[in-house]
C-alpha cells in the first residue's frame, strides 16, 4: 500500500496496514490493480473510437469502476474484486470492439495485455505493478507528480459523471475523452509538458462533465430555488440520507410516502433541499449535521436508519451505528447491507424499528438554493450594485472540509471579508460558517450557498456572465478564490479552474503531497497558485489586487 491521493494522507504517504481512511492495505493495492486495468480498457476503447466505434456498456462501466477508488467510498475488498474480474471482462470487450472495427493494435500498452490474475494470492503478488511507486526511481518526483495530478483528476472527473450518468445522462464524446486520457496515462509518459497538457486537458473534460450533471439534476428536480433549509430535527421516525446522489435520495423519498418517515440529507446533500423536484416531497424536512468528517458523531446520535450514496464514508464500527447504516452505488464496507437496484425497502424497515426522535427541536434554518439560474435571475440588480461601488468585492471560499488542523482559516476569512463584499460557497467547506450571520447588501445575503462540490459550474458561470456584462475578463474581476481541498474531485475542479486560465487561487490548508515542489512552482509561475497562509494577510493581498 502506498496512497497519497487525499489531504488526510499520512506524511510521506499512507504506507501501512491501515490507512487514514481507514482503507486497508489489501483494499489499496486491489484500487491500484483495477485501475490498472482500466487504462487498459480505455487503450483499447480509445482506438475503437477513433475508428467511430463505441460499447456503452464499458463506457457505462469505466466511470464507476474508477470512482469506486476515491477516497472514503469504497473499503469492501471483495466488492473490489468482483470489479476487477467485471473490468478484465470489460478489457476483452474492448479489445473486441477496437479488433471489429479495424484499429491499429500494434504497440499497446503493457496494461492493455497485463494479466494480474483473479485469486486473492494472484491480485496481492500483482499489486506493485499497479502501485504509483514504480515510477519513482525511473522517471523522479516532478513526473510522477504531475501523473499523479492526472490519475487524481481523472478520478474526480469519473466521480462526476458518475453522478450525472446515474441520473441519465451521458455524452459518447466524453467517454471517448476519458479513454483518450486514460490510454495516455498508460502509456506510462514521461514529458512535463504533454503531462501537464492533459492534466488541463481533464480541467477541459471535467467542464464539459460538470455541465451535464448540472443539466441532468436541472432537468429532473428543476432548478434551485432560494429555501431556507430547516437544520434541526423533527419529532418521528427518520432517514438520514448523506453523500452527494440526489437519484437515490429521490427514490427514498418516493418509497416513504406515506410511511411516516422524515427524510433528512446530510452534508454534501444539503443543497438538495431547494431542488423543486425534491423538495416538493413534504417528508424531506430538512438536514440534519454538518460536514462528513462529524459523521461518526452525528450518524450514532441520529436515532434511524443512515444511507451513504458515494463518498464520504468514515468506519462505522467505531460507533454505535453499523447495524442502521447502509451503502448503495459506489460505496461499500465489508460488513455493511449494500442497496441494490434502487430499492430501499431495508432501510425503510430499519426506520420504522427504530426509535426516532421523541419532539421536535428547537427550528433553525440556513438559506440554500442560490445557484446560477436564481444568482443570474437579479443579474441587472448586482451589475448595478457592482457599478455603484455597493459591492466592491467578491470571494469564492469553499470546497471539501476535512479534520486536520487549519480548516478554521476558511471561516476565519469569511468572517473578515469586508461588508461591502459577498461570499460565495459551495461544497462541504461552507458548514464552517453557514450558520453565521454575515448580513446583506441592500437585502440582497452577503453569504451566497451555490450548492454542492460539483456546482463550481454554477459558479463559473456566474463569473463568466458578470466579467462578460462588465466587458472585462474573469481575472479582471473583483472575485478572490480561497478553495479547501480535500480529495479527487476537488482536484478535478481545480483544474478545470486552471483551464479556464483563473489565476491566484488560494489552495489549502496543506497543498498535495503529489505536487512536489517543482510540480508546484509550474503551477505558481503559470496560475499564481497560491498556498493559503494568515487570513489577514491573505486578504490585504486580495483586496490589494481588485
Amino acid at each position: 500500500m502506498y496512497c497519497v491521493q487525499c489531504e488526510q494522507s499520512n506524511k510521506g504517504g499512507c504506507a501501512v496496514k491501515v490507512g487514514s481512511c481507514g482503507k486497508t492495505a489489501e483494499v489499496a493495492d486491489l484500487q491500484d490493480v483495477l485501475l490498472r486495468v482500466m487504462q487498459g480498457v480505455s487503450a483499447y476503447a480509445h482506438r475503437a473510437a477513433e475508428k467511430g466505434a463505441r460499447d456503452a456498456e464499458v463506457d457505462a462501466f469505466t466511470p464507476h469502476a474508477w470512482f469506486t477508488t476515491l477516497t472514503n467510498v469504497n473499503f469492501d475488498a471483495k466488492r473490489i474484486t468482483t470489479l476487477i474480474v467485471r473490468a478484465l471482462e470489460m478489457r476483452a470487450r474492448a479489445r473486441a470492439l477496437a479488433e471489429s472495427a479495424g484499429a491499429d493494435l500494434s504497440n499497446l500498452p503493457e496494461p492493455a495485455t497485463w494479466n494480474p490474475g483473479t485469486s486473492a494470492s494472484e491480485l496481492a503478488a500483482a499489486a506493485p505493478m499497479a502501485s504509483i511507486l514504480r515510477f519513482t526511481d525511473r522517471d523522479g518526483p516532478s513526473v510522477v507528480g504531475l501523473r499523479d495530478l492526472i490519475l487524481y483528476g481523472l478520478k474526480g472527473t469519473a466521480a462526476y459523471s458518475e453522478h450525472a450518468r446515474v441520473l441519465g445522462t451521458e455524452a459518447a464524446e466524453v467517454s471517448a475523452e476519458f479513454h483518450r486520457i486514460a490510454a495516455f496515462l498508460a502509456t506510462d509518459p514521461t514529458g512535463i509538458d504533454a503531462l501537464l497538457t492533459e492534466a488541463l486537458a481533464i480541467g477541459a473534460l471535467n467542464l464539459k462533465v460538470m455541465e451535464m450533471l448540472d443539466a441532468a439534476n436541472t432537468g429532473r428536480f428543476g432548478h434551485p430555488e432560494i429555501t431556507q433549509v430547516r437544520m434541526t430535527p423533527k419529532a418521528g421516525k427518520g432517514i438520514l440520507v448523506s453523500g452527494h446522489d440526489m437519484g437515490d435520495l429521490e427514490a427514498i423519498l418516493r418509497q416513504t410516502e406515506g410511511k411516516g418517515i422524515n427524510v433528512y440529507t446530510h452534508g454534501e446533500l444539503m443543497p438538495a433541499n431547494a431542488y423543486p423536484g425534491l423538495k416538493k416531497h413534504p417528508h424531506l424536512v430538512g438536514n440534519y449535521g454538518g460536514a462528513w468528517q462529524d459523521q461518526q458523531k452525528e450518524f450514532d446520535a441520529f436515532p434511524g436508519a443512515i444511507v451513504m450514496t458515494s463518498n464520504c464514508l468514515i468506519n462505522p464500527e467505531i460507533k454505535g451505528y453499523k447495524d442502521r447504516i447502509f451503502t448503495s452505488g459506489p460505496v461499500g464496507w465489508n460488513g455493511l447491507p449494500h442497496i441494490e437496484n434502487h430499492d430501499f425497502g431495508p432501510v425503510i424497515a430499519c426506520a420504522l424499528a427504530q426509535p426516532g426522535f421523541a419532539e421536535d427541536a428547537p427550528e433553525e434554518f440556513v438559506p440554500a438554493g442560490f445557484a446560477r439560474n436564481t444568482v443570474m435571475g437579479v443579474a441587472d440588480t448586482l451589475l448595478g450594485m457592482i457599478g455603484k461601488g455597493e459591492i466592491k468585492n467578491m470571494f469564492l471560499i469553499g470546497g471539501c472540509d476535512g479534520a486536520r488542523p487549519g480548516r478554521n482559516y476558511f471561516h476565519d476569512l469569511a468572517m473578515a471579508t469586508p461588508e461591502d463584499s459577498l461570499v460565495l460557497t459551495l461544497g462541504c467547506g461552507k458548514f464552517r460558517f453557514n450558520r453565521e450571520d454575515l448580513g446583506d447588501i441592500n437585502g440582497i445575503p452577503r453569504l451566497i450557498d451555490v450548492g454542492q462540490c460539483n456546482d463550481a459550474y454554477s459558479a463559473i458561470q456566474i463569473a463568466t456572465a458578470v466579467a462578460g456584462a462588465l466587458g472585462v475578463g474573469v481575472n479582471d474581476l473583483p472575485l478572490h478564490y480561497a478553495i479547501s481541498w480535500f480529495e479527487q474531485k476537488a482536484t478535478a475542479v481545480l483544474l478545470t479552474m486552471l483551464h479556464l486560465g483563473i489565476r491566484k487561487i488560494h489552495l489549502g490548508p496543506t497543498l498535495p503531497q503529489f505536487l512536489t515542489p517543482e510540480v508546484l512552482g509550474v503551477l505558481v509561475e503559470k496560475f499564481d497558485l497560491r498556498p493559503t497562509g494568515d487570513v489577514q494577510e491573505d486578504l490585504s493581498r486580495m483586496l490589494a489586487a481588485a
